[in-house]
């Protein structure tokens, strides 16, 4: 992660992001779990945003 800082101040931003369907239906499984993960890391390497951790589970997905 790139460290940004001005002449009294530095930061490092990091984001916690969690996806669900609606209705936290059970549905992220098997083909779809791989597909969300590769549109999410074609996405990710697109706007150059680096995925430190990510985990997909039944009903949501942690990045």
């Amino acid at each position: 992660m790139d460290k940004n800082s001005l002449s009294h101040t530095k930061w490092e931003c990091k984001y916690h992001l969690v996806f669900a369907p609606k209705y936290r239906r059970q549905i992220v499984y098997g083909q779809i779990k791989q597909d969300v993960a590769n549109i999410l890391s074609m996405l990710c390497k697109r706007k150059g945003i680096e995925i430190i951790e990510a985990e997909c589970c039944k009903d949501h997905i942690h990045m």
